[in-house]
């Protein structure tokens, strides 16, 4: 630990540390490595604080011949990166908010008209004591509660004040907690559609049920294979080990 201290404590002909090192921008092929350049912004941010806990206090203040200290020399050189991360968030988050709208406006007027249709002397549903309607009742009112969550998470990103250190945990947060509860509401919104579509067919065409299931599974799946390598990156990058424990893990298992 003496050893690694001391490397990292070392300068070079223009006074830069270890720290000063660390927050430059790394080059191109290591950053695209990363999808996404608000990926690739909290990468750096976890490069940067993974070597700040490596050197002194001293040399976290200390600056170089131009006169910056390693956190300037950090802002400045991922200036134009943290304009990117904030329009990928920004574009990524419209686009959800377009489909999470489209299912609340779905959903809750589905509430309203429900298969079937009402007694016209009470307003109860007709199909009210059957399993299907109950199962159509409980999965509309998960879409409709997930995509509302939803909405709020991509607004919340939308509102974002988008300095450097969002990018680290809380703006990767909500992306997560936003596109888990947008997958929530696809998945009950068609669950609510099988049950709403078992409700009108009745029991007379049960062969019609298995084409209807697996359509219905289409989107589903389709949105969880597209969007999984994304969703996985984040959660790893944000509620993972550090990269050099990570780095680690994988030295380890080579060996």
């Amino acid at each position: 630990m003496a050893q690694n201290t001391f490397g990292a404590n070392r300068l070079d002909e223009v006074r830069n540390n270890m720290l000063h090192m660390a927050a430059k921008l790394a080059p191109s092929p290591q950053l695209n490595a990363v999808s996404g350049s608000a990926l690739q912004m909290q990468r750096e941010l976890h490069w940067f604080k993974e070597v700040e806990k490596m050197v002194n206090t001293v040399f976290k203040l200390g600056k170089n011949i131009q006169g910056r200290t390693p956190r300037e020399l950090f802002t400045e050189s991922h200036k134009d990166l943290l304009e990117k991360g904030e329009k990928w968030m920004k574009d990524t988050s419209n686009s959800c908010m377009v489909v999470s709208t489209l299912i609340t406006t779905v959903v809750f007027a589905a509430a309203f008209t429900v298969p079937g249709g009402n007694i016209n002397d009470n307003g109860i549903p007709i199909y009210l004591r059957k399993n299907s309607f109950m199962v159509f009742a409980v999965s509309d009112a998960l879409a409709l509660f997930s995509s509302t969550a939803s909405l709020i998470m991509f607004l919340s990103i939308l509102t974002s004040r988008y300095a450097e250190e969002d990018f680290l945990v809380s703006l990767p947060r909500k992306l997560v907690l936003g596109l888990a509860s947008l997958f929530v509401a696809i998945a009950t919104m068609m669950l609510a559609f099988g049950a709403a579509f078992s409700i009108v067919i009745g029991d007379r065409y049960h062969w019609i049920y298995i084409p209807v299931i697996v359509l219905a599974c289409i989107p589903v799946s389709l949105f969880a294979i597209l969007q999984l390598p994304l969703f996985w990156n984040i959660v790893i990058s944000t509620y993972g080990p550090g990269i050099f424990r990570r780095r680690r893990k994988v030295k380890h298992k080579s060996d």
